[in-house]
């Protein structure tokens, strides 16, 4: 079952006794999360029907316990506990689990508990015997990154819940400011739906003015400007980190990465990669990972080759005082943009 599929099946009143939650979208894990106690719980019940547990504090026996035993004044209870170590490799407890006594519990489970488990992992260890178990007996979702039309979808969605609307690429004007976290984006589309107003229209112009860009995406907006030959924006973009007080040094570093994710992205897509995949294997968004490709292709793959030489030389003599770091940084861009 997917994620899809799972809300679907809570929203229309069938729920599963045990669910496995994990992956690295930890803003969607939590809005399931508030989505099953809304539709699982009844509000005034909240207080005592909703109990939350931490693995690395309390034994799996006891949240068992607490799953078998009848719920007192409420109808049914929603457990909601918190593992950093049973379903996932790494991290070992400090706490000795009897896992059997969960494996055994997931055969029976009772229908006046529902648990929530929230593993804090991006994958599960397929070799544990709970995960196993879990898989035929418990329903496991993955929250996986949003693809770059998925992410441009839910931010338009969001906004439409508030009766608001994006103009045509207002959406990606405000990934490219806010970059791809869904926490940082629910909030800014709140704030720019308070500004445009029930039945109003989300702009460039309103994203650009009341949307602040971070450091990283300052850097991001920069390369995209010289990828486009549009040396004077990029320019515009560097004095103004330079203004916020950023580190030369850290500027042309994030230069770089970019640069590296262009050339890792253009080799991996001639080796038929899609677009997911790559983002899987260099651990990136897979909204990052579509930009980096459409800025590659303005490029010759020895071309970035150069240009990364060209920042390793200049890194080394902006730490070694060789060259004055902004001017340094100043006549890479000019030399780039040219």
């Amino acid at each position: 079952m997917d994620v899809k599929s799972a809300t679907k099946a809570i929203r229309s009143g069938e729920t599963a006794p045990i669910y496995v939650l994990y992956g690295t979208e930890k803003y969607q894990i939590q809005q399931f999360t508030e989505m099953l106690k809304t539709h699982v719980i009844e509000e005034e019940h909240r207080d005592f029907a909703v109990i939350p547990y931490d693995l690395s504090e309390t034994p799996i026996e006891a949240v068992v316990e607490e799953a078998e035993t009848v719920p007192f004044l409420v109808p049914r209870k929603l457990i909601i506990v918190r593992d950093t170590s049973l379903f996932t490799a790494g991290k070992e407890s400090k706490i000795e689990h009897q896992v059997d006594r969960l494996i055994t519990y997931m055969d029976n489970p009772a229908d006046y508990s529902t648990i929530v488990f929230l593993a804090q992992g991006d994958k599960l260890d397929e070799r544990k015997k709970l995960v196993k178990a879990a898989k035929k007996q418990a329903v496991v979702l993955a929250f996986a990154p949003l693809s770059g039309e998925e992410l441009i979808q839910w931010i338009v969605k969001l906004a439409k819940q508030r009766e608001v609307t994006f103009e045509a690429g207002a959406a990606d004007t405000l990934v490219s400011y806010a970059g791809t976290g869904l926490q940082g984006l629910s909030a800014e589309v709140d704030k720019l739906c308070l500004f445009a107003g029930n039945g109003g229209t989300i702009r460039r112009a309103d994203i650009e003015s009341l949307v602040a860009r971070s450091t990283e995406q300052n850097v991001f907006a920069l390369v995209e400007e010289l990828a486009n030959l549009r040396l004077e924006k990029a320019l515009s973009l560097f004095y103004e980190l330079l203004k916020q007080r950023e580190e030369p040094i850290k500027i042309a570093a994030l230069i770089a990465r970019q640069f590296r994710i262009m050339i890792q992205v253009k080799e991996l897509g001639q080796q038929s990669y899609s677009q997911q995949q790559i983002a899987s294997q260099l651990g990136l968004h897979p909204y990052a990972i579509k930009i980096a490709g459409e800025q590659a292709r303005k490029f010759e793959a020895d071309r970035l080759r150069k240009i990364l030489s060209h920042l390793s030389e200049l890194d080394y003599q902006m730490k070694t005082g060789a060259v004055d770091k902004v001017l340094g940084l100043e006549l890479f861009l000019l030399r780039l943009g040219a």
